[in-house]
């Protein structure tokens, strides 16, 4: 299986460097069998029953970009160097590893100031990353990085423009409850209150998973042959009550549809051992490529992805490569808004979920 089964030709403009406003104006693809509909995530309830689950990531984004100044000498002398960091996980010792740009102008042990109150030094480096140790720690740290910090916006929204004060809540989802995450899950963007309660109130059952999204999804897979590609760890969480939810959906027959690939992960995750849910927490590294046997997955709700990357090869997975190319194309016809910002899509694969096995790999 090559990466380049998994390209394909995008248009910049198609590109979102804003989300569609209100939430639920955003278009979204349904793909049904051989059908392709085009509608508007306000009317994704036509397309589900009572009985249904959706599962949701309650992660929370952090303001995880800084920007800083590392001092050398002083007087006449003193030098300063503009330093870029972006928080990446918090280690068992307490400090955070982190990009740091440029970080070969920071020396072990020296500081780095990103405000008034919050400053760093760095302690190690490793694997091109840093690891920083702050000056403050718990809910001190947690206010002082949220008046120092920006959203942490994605590489291809953040070379074309700087976070601003609106992507405080543009990119973080209405149920965010769990801090953690340095990427937002972002299909669930597309949800407001009252789409919430709409669904709520015609029978659709939501349950509530955490995985914290690390900046590993944005990194590009970089071999040919993409069963040797290795997945980043991120930590999850499946409660009781959410796993409770979602086998009693299941024993029902109702559908299991997770709203972003993050959540799909989880609970494939968290379901690999026996085929059934159950209350879990760790590092998931599960790598979903053309040919796994999805346990739990009806359908799926998630924005457009990037060519050759693992979320592509994530809906290949579900729906098929030759499928998903043909959804991709439409896609692109229509001029759908792709990526972070951008449009969702509503997957429905072939054959049905009920066999759990014998996904399409075409």
């Amino acid at each position: 299986m090559k990466l380049s089964d998994f390209d394909f030709d995008l248009p910049e403009a198609l590109i979102a460097t804003r989300p569609a406003r209100p939430r639920r104006s955003a278009r979204l693809l349904v793909a049904e069998g051989d059908a392709i509909t085009d509608t508007s995530v306000a009317d994704l309830g036509r397309w589900l029953r009572p009985g249904d689950r959706l599962v949701l990531n309650d992660t929370k984004v952090i303001p995880a970009r800084l920007t800083g100044h590392r001092h050398r000498g002083a007087g006449a002398q003193a030098t300063r160097a503009r330093i870029e960091v972006t928080l990446l996980e918090p280690q068992a010792d307490g400090t955070w590893s982190a990009l740091v740009k440029p970080l070969k102008k920071v020396a072990l042990g020296e500081g780095i100031v990103f405000s008034d109150t919050l400053r760093a030094v760095l302690e190690g480096r490793e694997d091109g990353q840093g690891r920083l140790r702050f000056n403050l720690v718990g809910e001190d740290f947690d206010a002082a990085l949220d008046a120092a910090g920006a959203m942490p916006l994605p590489p291809y929204i953040a070379a074309r423009r700087a976070a601003d004060a609106q992507d405080r809540e543009d990119y973080q989802t209405v149920w965010a409850r769990v801090a953690g995450a340095v990427a937002a899950p972002t299909a669930s963007l597309h949800f407001d209150a009252d789409l919430l309660r709409e669904l709520t109130e015609m029978g659709v059952g939501l349950s509530h998973v955490t995985l914290h999204v690390g900046a590993g999804t944005f990194l590009p897979v970089k071999v040919e042959d993409v069963t040797e590609h290795r997945m980043h760890a991120e930590w999850g969480e499946v409660s009781a009550q959410a796993a409770a939810e979602i086998n009693a959906t299941r024993h029902a027959g109702g559908r299991i549809i997770p709203v972003g690939t993050t959540a799909l992960r989880l609970i494939e995750t968290a379901a690999r051992d026996t085929g059934k849910i159950a209350a879990w927490a760790g590092d998931t590294d599960i790598f979903i490529y053309p040919g796994f046997d999805f346990r739990l997955t009806d359908a799926l709700m998630t924005n457009f992805h990037l060519p050759k990357s693992t979320l592509m090869m994530l809906v290949a997975a579900l729906m098929g490569r030759r499928r998903i190319a043909r959804i991709y194309a439409h896609a692109i016809t229509q001029r759908y808004r792709f990526f972070s910002y951008g449009d969702a899509s509503l997957l429905f694969p072939e054959p049905p979920n009920d066999t759990r096995s014998g996904r399409a790999t075409d």
